[in-house]
């Protein structure tokens, strides 16, 4: 081969390398659609927990298209999109492979007149069939009966904990079992707003405490007027959405924090509100609920997640999804990463702008308000052994859970929860040693110090006798052997 081709074979592959690293440089985080995180906070590329099924658009239903969605409500079989864009709520019907259109809700008797919606930014549906709007543009929510006659309206409140000189934007909304209506607003920062079953304002829950370090005052005191100024414009930070589990404990998000908060566990990206508005949310897992912890840039983006909703399943698993990089992150009841999938893009499965999240028993519906669409995902096998796995040891069943997770290994052997759920389902049954065994394949310290503890105090009491035994013999054998020389000694001195 003369040195002319192997000049051109040398360009051609200098071209060829040229043309693909830009399609490798904007890869951003990890490179496969599902993952997880180990016990070192390192990325480990997972089996799909979850898989898409289909999505939709208004006029695969025939009402021609969604015009910027924002808010959305799925329960037993109907899922209910606020189409802000076009001042309206579509009704639609979860099939099992397919969504049908029920009805359009886009106009509604208040007093005997028509009435209609401005930029409704949420739904929400109580068992009885009563609908509640957040009729943003409009300033209330609107509060319906199945017929869609209005029944009342929800309006700014009129007390001095709200600030007056801020116009009242409803932009979430969920009803309690006892009829309490609890809302957030755009700009409101004061925890989540409380109204009584009657429409009545009755103030807030879950405000979130304005923290000051040290170093704020230290900074207080060497700044200028003008950096104290912008100092004491910090303020709580407010809810972007809002979401009931079934034991009827109140789900928050919010995405309003500093990456120094978020790092020094100051901001809590997803709350799990009581009745009293503390945060009850566990947090036991290897890394916290704050959607991704590890924060590479690509593709123009940079930073942490910003988990703008929040759905909990009747297993107590919740899921959240984050606007930054478009993922659902799977948490269980402790805060243990279960998986993390999705990503930013146009094909299936993926998302630009996602806006709200919900579900119908596994299945997860996600609405994209910048593609103007609505994806079902559904569990996969693997998702539903991990899911499988959780439920059996909630009720008990150790040996099912074990079983379960086991299963879980054949799938994934890089799965660290699946050794922590074995473990755990051992520990229940007081095999104590064996599940020793299994912590310390993937280094649960706490959890295998738990199991030695347990497993020590075990073998003492199975060998309290022995200790007795050997103890009597170490006092009464010397003992006896010097009397026994004593009496000798008295004998041959005789």
């Amino acid at each position: 081969m003369n040195s002319k081709k192997i000049m051109q074979r040398f360009i051609c592959l200098l071209l060829a390398m040229l043309l693909l690293s830009p399609a490798a440089a904007i890869k951003a985080g990890n490179n496969f659609y599902t993952y997880i995180y180990d016990v070192f906070g390192d990325e480990r590329e997972s089996p799909d927990a979850y898989t898409p099924q289909l999505r939709i658009i208004g006029t695969d239903l025939g009402i021609g298209d969604f015009s910027q969605p924002q808010g959305m409500y799925a329960k037993g079989d109907r899922v209910y999109i606020a189409d802000t864009g076009n001042n309206r709520i579509v009704e639609l019907l979860a099939g099992i492979e397919n969504l049908t259109l029920v009805r359009v809700i886009d106009t509604f008797k208040n007093g005997g007149e028509d009435d209609t919606f401005s930029g409704p930014n949420d739904v929400f549906v109580t068992d009885n069939g009563d609908i509640f709007v957040c009729d943003t543009e409009n300033k209330r929510v609107v509060h319906l009966d199945k017929d869609l006659n209005m029944i009342k309206t929800l309006v700014q409140p009129v007390d001095e904990t709200y600030d007056a000189s801020q116009e009242f934007l409803p932009t979430k909304a969920v009803v309690d079992e006892s009829g309490r209506i609890l809302v957030l607003g755009r700009n409101v920062n004061k925890g989540v707003m409380q109204y009584s079953p009657e429409g009545e304002f009755t103030g807030y829950i879950g405000a979130s405490k304005v923290t000051f370090s040290m170093v704020d005052y230290i900074w207080k005191k060497l700044s200028t007027k003008e950096q104290r100024a912008q100092m004491e414009q910090f303020v709580p930070t407010e809810y972007n959405n809002i979401a009931l589990d079934k034991d009827g404990f109140v789900y928050v998000t919010t995405s309003v924090f500093s990456e120094w908060d978020l790092k020094d566990d100051k901001a809590k990206p997803i709350r799990k509100l009581n009745s009293m508005g503390s945060d009850i949310l566990i947090k036991n897992g290897d890394v916290p609920p704050i959607g991704d912890v590890q924060w590479g840039e690509g593709g123009g983006v940079k930073g942490p997640s910003k988990l703008i909703d929040v759905t909990p399943l009747e297993n107590d698993i919740y899921y959240a999804i984050d606007r930054t990089r478009c993922r659902i992150f799977g948490y269980d009841s402790q805060g243990q990463l279960l998986y993390a999938f999705g990503g930013n893009g146009n094909t299936l499965g993926y998302f630009t702008n996602p806006v709200a999240l919900d579900h119908i028993g596994n299945d997860l519906y996600v609405l994209d308000g910048s593609r103007n669409n609505l994806t079902k995902l559904v569990l996969t096998d693997y998702g539903k052994q991990i899911n499988n796995a959780i439920m059996a040891y909630q009720k008990g069943d150790y040996d099912l859970s074990a079983d379960y997770w086991r299963q879980v290994l054949r799938m994934n052997s890089n799965y660290d929860l699946a050794y922590l759920g074995i473990g755990r389902a051992l520990l229940r049954q007081n095999r104590y040693k064996e599940a020793m065994e299994y912590f310390e394949l993937k280094y649960y310290g706490r959890a295998y110090s738990k199991a030695f503890k347990l497993y020590r105090k075990e073998w003492i009491e199975e060998h309290i006798v022995y200790f007795v035994v050997g103890l009597l013999i170490l006092i009464i054998v010397p003992k006896t052997i010097k009397t026994v020389k004593k009496v000798k000694r008295e004998v041959s001195e005789e």
